[in-house]
């Protein structure tokens, strides 16, 4: 489970910005601590841009979580993946979440910010962010990910 106390990093592109917007509103207001790097508007940008400082704050132990919105969150996602100890995941329902959490002990959730809709956005964020990791057999399968060939 995700401490309240920790902070939550989250960014979007354009196409995720309203989501992101409501996402802030309604993770303050349960209490969590969130950092926005951006975007701020609906004005067109590039995810990366967005994307890699997140990843990199992560992946450098600065924070523990994120959340990440572009249009489909392929891209996102995609953009995260490219740093060795962050395991993005793409959620588009309550399931994937959970799993992403349990199985892959992901700590970047990706949206689709055009495919699914704020109240379906905040609960697989909030399923997101209280799942614990599993272990277990998995455990070995996750230090798998980031070996290099």
């Amino acid at each position: 489970m995700f401490e309240k106390n920790n902070i939550i990093v989250i960014g979007s592109d354009h196409g995720g910005y309203k989501m992101k917007e409501f996402l802030k509103k309604k993770l303050s207001l349960r209490g969590y601590k969130l950092k926005d790097y951006g975007t701020n508007s609906e004005d067109n940008v590039d995810y990366p841009d967005i994307i890699h400082p997140i990843a990199k704050s992560i992946n450098d132990g600065n924070y523990k979580i994120g959340i990440i919105i572009c249009g489909s969150g392929n891209g996102a996602q995609i953009t995260a993946n490219k740093y060795s100890n962050i395991r993005a995941a793409l959620c588009w329902n309550k399931e994937q979440s959970k799993l992403a959490r349990m199985h892959n002990k992901s700590n970047i959730i990706s949206l689709p910010g055009r495919f699914i809709d704020n109240k379906t956005s905040l609960k697989i964020v909030e399923l997101f962010l209280n799942t614990e990791f599993e272990g277990g057999r998995h455990k070995k399968r996750v230090e798998k990910i980031s070996k290099i060939i």
